[in-house]
């Protein structure tokens, strides 16, 4: 019996488009990440060379001159306590979301209900949360009514001291991005096969052995994820301390400080500095927390 033949190879034009298809699909996105990502960065790291004012045509350089006056403020960093408040936030909207997340994620009552609740205030504009919630503070505002409801009357400034203000901001921000992390793990614990929870069931395992072993372990790099995105995100919050209260009673950010002076002081130059500066922190930090906590392949089976 002869040889089985085997079939041509495709001509050289053929083979060469179809290695060039999948670039031609990635061509509008990576042109667009190039002109609204990198582009604006590789500007923002040259303007923080120069003394631009953020206005005038004319520029000069004046070599690393913004980043040791950064440097050698120390009030342009004392802003990072500030970020303190957000952060112990975020640890308390990680556990709430991975809660709430575990428990819709089994057979319960109105679930679809509840899991709209929790994602809708992400879905919201931040300004119009922050126009809300400054009402919601405001003295006799609605918090204040509330309380006075259960009989707890309190003159309390919500928003009076930097200590009351940037509990009540970070308060806010847990309620806005509660649905983001709500809905990742929830997509994470979904997506673990049916047949595992149905064999530890077998064995006489109770729900807090099945978040335990197969949960927990299952939703290991979306848990990492989350924890990366909460530290970046109380290093530069912006949206709802400006609005509320435009960074005052103790409540300005890193970020609020940088647009101020790039917009109110006219220091592009040095505000392009600090902004370089800040994301070489997030991305030291992403770093060291992939280095802490490797995402290691989950296998369940």
């Amino acid at each position: 019996m002869g040889a089985a033949l085997e079939p041509a190879p495709a001509p050289r034009p053929a083979r060469l488009w179809r290695g060039a298809t999948p670039w031609l699909f990635l061509l509008a996105p990576l042109a667009l990440l190039i002109v609204f990502t990198y582009a604006p960065i590789a500007n923002m790291v040259a303007y923080s060379f120069t003394d631009w004012d953020g206005v005038s045509p004319e520029l000069h350089y004046t070599g690393a001159e913004n980043y040791a006056e950064l440097f050698t403020r120390s009030d342009l960093f004392e802003v990072f306590w500030v970020s303190g408040y957000y952060l112990a936030a975020s640890v308390f909207q990680i556990v709430a979301a991975l809660y709430f997340a575990t428990i819709l994620s089994f057979n319960v009552r109105f679930r679809n209900f509840f899991k709209g609740v929790l994602f809708f205030p992400y879905l919201i504009n931040g300004v119009a949360i922050g126009f809300v919630f400054l009402y919601f503070f405001q003295d006799g505002g609605t918090l204040d009514s509330v309380l006075g409801l259960f009989g707890v009357e309190t003159d309390r400034a919500w928003l009076g001291t930097p200590e009351s203000a940037n509990t009540s901001l970070a308060a806010v921000s847990v309620w806005r991005y509660l649905g983001l992390n709500f809905v990742l793990f929830l997509g994470a614990i979904q997506s673990i096969p049916g047949e595992l929870y149905e064999a530890a069931e077998l064995d006489g395992a109770n729900r807090w052995h099945q978040f335990r072993y197969i949960i927990a372990p299952g939703i290991k790099p979306v848990l990492s994820l989350t924890v990366i995105l909460s530290i970046s995100g109380s290093l530069s919050v912006f949206e709802i301390p400006y609005i509320m209260t435009g960074g005052a009673t103790g409540t300005e950010t890193f970020v609020i400080q940088t647009v101020k002076l790039a917009f109110q002081f006219n220091k592009t130059g040095l505000a392009s500095a600090a902004a370089v500066v800040l994301l070489l922190i997030v991305l030291a930090v992403t770093w060291v927390q992939r280095r802490l906590v490797p995402d290691d392949k989950v296998d369940l089976a």
